[in-house]
Order: C-alpha cells, then structure tokens, then sequence
C-alpha cells in the first residue's frame, strides 16, 4: 500500500451550512501554487428541498478579481452531476476535478428552488504535489 496521507493537502472549500434562501454561496478560494492536481468532493447532509449547483470558477488573482468560469474542458466530470437536489440526494457524496492551468480556483453553490433548505458543505483535496512529504 502507498503513502497517500503525506501526498495531499486536504482544506475546506466550503464551510458545512444550511442552506434556505434561492442564493450563491461562495466557498474559500484555493491556491493551487505546489500542486499538480485538485477535487472537490461535495457532501449534503439532508435536503428538506431545492436544487444545488456546483459552480467552478479560476483566475490568477489571489482575491479571483479576474474569475472565470472553469471551461468544461478543464474540469473532470461535470457541475450538473456532481450537483444535488431534494428528494433524492440526502446525506450524498459527488466529486469534480480540476485540470485547469489558473492558480486560484473557487466552488461556489447555487441554490434554486429553495423554501426549507439543506445542509451542504465541499472540501478541497489537492495533490501530485512539487514537495513531498505534504504538512
């Protein structure tokens, strides 16, 4: 079995929260500087209604003044499957990689059809990193 744990860089992409307003939810910008590869995993908890779009936006700036939406040439998969809705989707797991050559990248949620809510949350897991052993 090979050495996973030092070889990646885990972070929070976005904090776990209820969700129950039709909004955009930003998550914390990811630096991707040091590291071949990155994906977000996207969890919910339980989703009372609506629907919840991933979003996926890059740029070379570290405040992503110059952000853009992930051409879906540089993601791997895509936003629409590894999104959510109600009814079906409680206490679900989706991933979506990133392969785009921009250092900053940034998942945002996208909450439509909303009264009630539900619980997401994404963490960031970046890898293939230039040093290694990963603190």
């Amino acid at each position: 079995m090979k050495d996973m744990k030092n070889n990646i860089k885990v972070s929070n992409a976005l904090n776990i929260q209820a969700i129950s307003t039709n909004t955009t939810t930003a998550g914390a910008i990811i630096d991707t500087k040091g590291f071949g590869v990155l994906t977000f995993v996207f969890q919910t908890g339980t989703i009372t209604d609506g629907d919840y779009t991933l979003l996926i936006h890059e740029g070379n700036n570290s405040g992503l003044s110059d952000a853009a939406a992930v051409a879906d040439a540089d993601l791997l998969g895509t936003e629409a499957l590894a999104s959510f809705a109600a009814d079906t989707d409680d206490n679900k797991v989706s991933k979506i990689g990133y392969r785009g050559n921009k250092r900053y990248v940034r998942l945002s949620v996208v909450s439509t059809n909303v009264t009630t809510g539900g619980t997401v949350g994404a963490t960031a897991i970046q890898g293939n990193p230039q040093f290694a052993p990963v603190a």
